[in-house]
């Protein structure tokens, strides 16, 4: 079977019930990877939003599983932290952190992962320009639904006035972004390049 994403080169069993296994194993290893990431974390005093490095482990979820495995991974993490398990950012979890100011974010984690999937499946990671291209993508929906759900849960507006959505959810998180989108590109692009070889 010619592999369609990343994912698609660990071999499917036969047997139904090792499948189930591989797609439980697929899932909850990039929901695990997220939450390590959610760890490396620079707090800013002005913003409830820190800088972390969740949004690698989305972009690279999105890409190595395809979207609708991508989406789960993330749906599996945003739930698995709002259970209670110390997965969100400096080893939070719980409803009120899941739904609190950061919760736009954890949605468009979802919609992310699964539009890089998405692209993923057309062949989008498989050089680094259209690679990068489709990170970037991915980090704009999650800009989007993470400055939009800001703004309301802090009663501010989202692009006007002094203090907006924008100013304290995406202008301070842009150069780490794009470290992250450029990084994400180059790891499945060469991981492709590798599989191509072998």
């Amino acid at each position: 079977m010619i592999p369609v994403v990343i994912s698609d080169v660990v071999p499917r069993p036969r047997i139904q019930s090792l499948r189930l296994a591989r797609e439980i194993l697929l899932l909850s290893g990039f929901a695990l990877l997220t939450a390590a990431l959610a760890q490396l974390r620079i707090p800013l005093g002005f913003t409830p939003v820190p800088i972390t490095g969740q949004t690698l482990g989305v972009l690279l979820a999105g890409a190595t599983l395809g979207a609708w495995r991508g989406a789960g991974s993330q749906l599996l993490y945003w739930l698995l932290g709002m259970v209670g398990l110390p997965f969100y950012s400096n080893g939070t979890g719980g409803w009120s952190v899941a739904t609190g100011p950061t919760m736009g974010y954890l949605v468009g984690f979802i919609i992310a992962a699964a539009v890089v999937g998405r692209l993923a499946e057309y062949r989008h990671d498989r050089q680094v320009i259209t690679s990068v291209a489709a990170m970037t993508m991915g980090s704009m929906i999650i800009y989007v639904c993470g400055a939009t759900w800001l703004a309301i849960n802090l009663g501010i507006p989202l692009a006007t006035g002094e203090q907006n959505a924008i100013s304290l959810g995406v202008t301070p998180f842009l150069v780490g972004d794009v470290i992250k989108m450029c990084l994400a590109g180059l790891v499945t692009a060469s991981t492709w390049r590798f599989i191509n070889r072998e």
